[in-house]
């Protein structure tokens, strides 16, 4: 290894000690240029509809999001569920460990900015023969006791190390950020799970409703049969319907039951051993107010986005730490210790032992192997820096399309809800029509069919509605910032405000 002069070493250490740190400087990208989410301007408000669920919703551009969006839906149960599961859930207490992990890997390498410094104590007992060192005949035995203090330092003239560090603490926001978005996701997947359990059971409930009614006109179809007043195919046509509507009732309750142990799962329990509560979409409030944040602000508040946005920093400093490898390594060494043949001897002045070392090493000849990987890190630069662009564009599409659902569901349950009623007094009609003998008794099965099917789809038209709003909230991020634990990028590399 070439060896610097020690008396250079003054001259040189504060150029030295300040360095420099190669590789490219890691800068955010700025947000879209873009003034709206949707294609074309969004309403002032939705449509509204006479039922639950069927609230008229503003859009307020610019309106912040809660930490607790959930509890917009002044529902009780579901606050609970989402507390339970913020507390429990498996994947959310893997994300936090995660970032536990990521913040200890940042620390252990900031180590590697100070002197390294280690003891030693030795003892030994020897005996030699002095004919092998020409004093003649016998022996000699003797003991040799040391003690050292030794200090290496491997100087960061070229800043690898702290772009190490800056790689590890970007990491460490990525791990955040990753925390943040399973955090997100778990709270609207248990809300929207509650939702869809409550609209299953309401279809389940019309449904066995629409048999109930349904075996009451086969049972009186019958008896009238019996007197002669109708044909054995009228007979067979009500029992048919009957039966069509009893079939989808295991498909049903699948489900529910399906949907309930997903719930349980969010919960962080087994099937077996959730205590679920029962939720009906009345015990629920639409928000009338939708925040619709700012284009210009979706990137700061989309936790996937700032994890993308991490790993692209993670990728510029790793650019740097790939091209501070091909650079000389500037090592110092010292010791400072005692010897002797007894512990008293070594605590002598003629005991004392000492040593100063300095070292470079400069790759000359790797075949490339070093240039290679810096191509590398620059290609996987590259990488990180594509697949945030996605993920914005993405983020975009998510807002779009919840805003456009809100929009458009909101006219389906108003067209749906008139459907409803039409097809419910088309039936009365066409019942009152045959007990005169005015219609055949065909029109009364049409209008059941119809109107069965407009109360099941009133059902999920009304669910929509809640299931969109829940879908705006996490597309817009969720709110996390307001959280009472959130923390500042810096707080969560570890680094003062």
């Amino acid at each position: 290894m070439p060896q610097i002069s020690i008396r250079l070493l003054p001259a040189l250490m504060p150029v030295l000690l300040l360095g420099c740190t190669v590789g490219p400087d890691y800068q955010s990208a700025p947000p879209p240029a873009v003034g709206r989410f949707t294609e074309t301007a969004l309403p002032e408000k939705t449509a509204a509809s006479a039922v639950p669920g069927g609230t008229a919703q503003r859009f307020v551009p610019g309106q912040d999001i809660p930490g607790d969006w959930w509890t917009a839906f002044h529902a009780p149960k579901i606050d609970a569920l989402v507390a339970q599961a913020l507390a429990a859930n498996p994947d959310l207490a893997a994300a936090q460990a995660t970032l536990r992990e990521a913040h200890q890997n940042m620390s252990a390498e900031q180590g590697a900015l100070f002197p390294k410094v280690t003891g030693t104590v030795s003892a030994q007992r020897q005996r030699e023969s002095l004919a092998a060192v020409g004093s003649g005949t016998g022996t000699n035995t003797f003991s040799v006791t040391s003690g050292a203090l030794n200090v290496s330092y491997t100087l960061d003239a070229f800043g690898g190390v702290r772009r190490q560090i800056e790689q590890l603490g970007a990491q460490v926001e990525y791990a955040r950020y990753e925390r943040d978005a399973t955090e997100l996701t778990l709270a609207a997947n248990v809300v929207a799970t509650a939702i869809r359990i409550a609209a299953l059971q309401a279809q389940l409930d019309a449904t066995q409703a629409i048999i109930r009614s349904e075996t009451e006109a086969l049972d009186l179809t019958q008896k009238r049969f019996a007197l002669g007043g109708v044909s054995r195919v009228d007979v067979l046509q009500q029992q048919a319907l009957r039966d069509a509507e009893q079939a989808t009732l295991p498909g049903l309750k699948k489900q529910l039951t399906q949907q309930r142990n997903q719930l349980a799962i969010y919960l962080g329990h087994r099937p077996s051993d959730a205590t679920l509560p029962t939720l009906s979409l009345a015990e629920l409030t639409l928000p009338a107010d939708l925040p619709v944040s700012l284009p210009s602000k979706l990137v700061e508040q989309r936790p996937d986005i700032q994890a993308y946005a991490a790993l692209v920093h993670a990728a510029s400093a790793g650019v740097g730490v790939a091209t501070a490898n091909m650079l000389p390594q500037i090592s110092l060494t010292g010791s400072y210790g005692r010897s002797g043949n007894s512990a008293q001897t070594a605590f002598t002045p003629d005991g004392i032992v000492w040593s100063l070392a300095s070292g470079l090493t400069q790759p000359i000849f790797d075949a490339g192997t070093l240039r290679a990987k810096r191509n590398a890190a620059q290609e996987a630069f590259a990488v990180a820096a594509a697949q945030y662009s996605s993920t914005v564009n993405i983020a975009f599409q998510n807002v779009a399309d919840s805003l456009v659902a809100i929009e458009r569901d909101a006219e389906t349950l108003q067209a749906t809800e008139q459907s409803e009623q039409t097809a419910t007094a088309s039936l009365t009609l066409a019942q009152m029509q045959y007990r005169a003998g005015a219609a055949p008794y065909l029109n009364v099965l049409t209008a059941e069919q119809s109107a069965q099917t407009a109360r099941l789809a009133l059902v999920s038209a009304q669910a929509a509605r809640f299931t969109d709003t829940v879908a705006l909230f996490q597309a817009l991020g969720g709110g996390w910032w307001n959280r009472a634990d959130a923390e500042t990028p810096a707080q969560s590399r570890g680094v003062a405000p």
